[in-house]
């Protein structure tokens, strides 16, 4: 007895040349949560995610450390700033009290001096306002003679020195040579005979040359 094949039903026979579609080939596929479970695809995204916030906080360290050297380079420069005034505001006072205390110096040396010359400036007043009528001359030469010893005196005290050089040989520095007079000796050539004006100095400070005559020799 012959027995038939039983044919299959058309739902059943796949069609030839159809494929699967895309989704049933991409990696992961059938997992539900969309990712490969590729270990080395896995490493690789998270590698890429975590670069950018790496490399943003390296920007925020470097960017906060060049704040703060700026601002302590500020804060430097205020406090250098701050000593600056500070040592010209010093200085300033210095100057000023270094000025003050030559002017306050020379007043005192100044009032010393005059104080010197009270008692002789006394004597001038009462000179000067004598009678002529009641005083002879011998008087008046005396009491003149006296407020110039008096002067001297306060003035030599004081640093003055007069140069009165009658005699001595002629020194260009000391002396000025306002005429010449021959002499016969040889040793007397340059040597003052007269002096018209004595000389003055004061603490070393030549004041006025004494104006002298002096002797010379022909030969």
């Amino acid at each position: 007895m012959r027995h038939s094949k039983k044919k299959p039903e058309p739902s059943q026979i796949p069609e030839q040349g159809t494929m699967g579609s895309a989704d049933d080939y991409a990696p992961g596929a059938g997992q539900g949560d969309g990712q490969s479970s590729d270990p080395a695809f896995a490493a690789s995204g998270a590698a890429a995610t975590d670069s950018p916030a790496q490399s943003g906080g390296g920007d925020a360290s470097v960017s906060g450390s060049g704040v703060t050297e700026v601002g302590r380079g500020e804060g430097d420069l205020a406090s250098e700033r701050e000593k600056y005034l500070r040592l010209a505001a010093e200085y300033d006072n210095y100057r000023k009290r270094a000025v003050k205390e030559r002017q306050d110096a020379g007043s005192r040396a100044q009032g010393d001096l005059v104080r010197q010359l009270i008692e002789a400036l006394d004597d001038v007043a009462r000179f000067a306002h004598v009678d002529p009528a009641s005083t002879d001359a011998t008087t008046i030469v005396q009491g003149v003679d006296m407020v110039e010893k008096k002067l001297l005196k306060a003035l030599g005290s004081a640093g003055l020195e007069v140069i009165n050089p009658v005699g001595e040989t002629f020194d260009p520095a000391l002396h000025e040579a306002v005429a010449t007079e021959p002499t016969s000796a040889k040793e007397d050539d340059h040597v003052v005979a007269k002096v018209y004006q004595p000389g003055y100095v004061f603490k070393s400070q030549l004041l006025r040359p004494a104006r002298v005559v002096v002797k010379q020799w022909n030969g």
